[in-house]
């Protein structure tokens, strides 16, 4: 990745951002570590990430002590002080303390076994919130926690367990049938065909991204259709930023219709997971 010196006017401006929520670290006194996206605590620590932040500088330990304060004993993550804690947050930290450089923390390897003892019959993520109503498409997974899921688990003990075969199925038939699924109605469409960047959301980028890791799409038609829909979009071999929030579009690595050096480079990490041999 790009050295962080060259994204200093980026860091200024997202630590421009830090107190927005009333208190430190992008989040409110009581700890909504998921308020204020895309400056929310949890965004804010994947952008320094990203942009090659020192994983032992004070700040990126200070951030992730917080993080670990919500954690709890079965492995959960509780990123709202009050009401449920759904599979989608617990997900979202462990994610991103994985980037963070905390994947061999004894805390995240007792989430990741919280995550494999708990997933939906189809082999995915889910919460059990239905906003939507109560569907046949609510019957499955969501899609989007369980892309984030297998991002996060490929640094775990499990990344080649082939139970994870359920849940990068699941993904790979989502390709085909585009439909909204799961409670949260994660669908693929217009917006999600869009090149999006940093991975904020459900989209073509972040789904090949995630699924390049995991030797079972190598051989499968639908990755590759993602794949070369992915690759289309390029212009001269570079990742052109088409869809971003609107707040995060003054940022240098992240302009819509620019080309963006840091999501090429994550494009470029693709193609070395497609040429690995497993």
């Amino acid at each position: 990745m790009e050295g962080i010196q060259t994204y200093q006017e980026d860091v200024r401006e997202i630590l421009s951002h830090r107190y927005d929520m009333g208190w430190d670290y992008w989040t409110t006194i009581d700890k909504r570590l998921l308020k204020g996206s895309p400056f929310s605590t949890i965004d804010c620590a994947l952008y320094l990430a990203e942009l090659g932040m020192d994983i032992d500088s004070p700040l990126v330990q200070e951030i992730a002590d917080l993080i670990f304060s919500t954690w709890r004993e079965d492995g959960r993550f509780k990123l709202y002080p009050q009401g449920m804690i759904y599979p989608c947050q617990t997900i979202h930290a462990t994610n991103v303390l994985c980037g963070l450089g905390y994947a061999n923390d004894e805390r995240i390897q007792k989430t990741f076994h919280y995550l494999m003892d708990n997933r939906h019959k189809d082999g995915g993520w889910r919460c059990n919130k239905f906003s939507y109503g109560r569907g046949p498409e609510t019957a499955y997974s969501n899609p989007f926690p369980t892309l984030i899921a297998l991002n996060a688990l490929r640094y775990s003990p499990f990344y080649h367990n082939q139970s994870l075969d359920a849940a990068i199925e699941f993904l790979l038939s989502h390709w085909k049938t585009k439909k909204p699924l799961g409670p949260c109605h994660y669908g693929i469409g217009t917006l999600f065909m869009q090149v999006e960047y940093p991975f904020r959301t459900y989209n073509l980028f972040y789904y090949v991204y995630v699924l390049s890791f995991y030797p079972k799409t190598k051989s499968d038609k639908r990755f590759w259709e993602a794949f070369s829909a992915l690759k289309a979009n390029l212009v001269d071999e570079k990742v052109v930023i088409e869809r971003t929030h609107p707040k995060l579009t003054h940022l240098s690595f992240s302009q819509k219709g620019k080309p963006s050096l840091l999501a090429t480079t994550r494009y470029q990490e693709i193609l070395v997971n497609l040429n690995n041999s497993d």
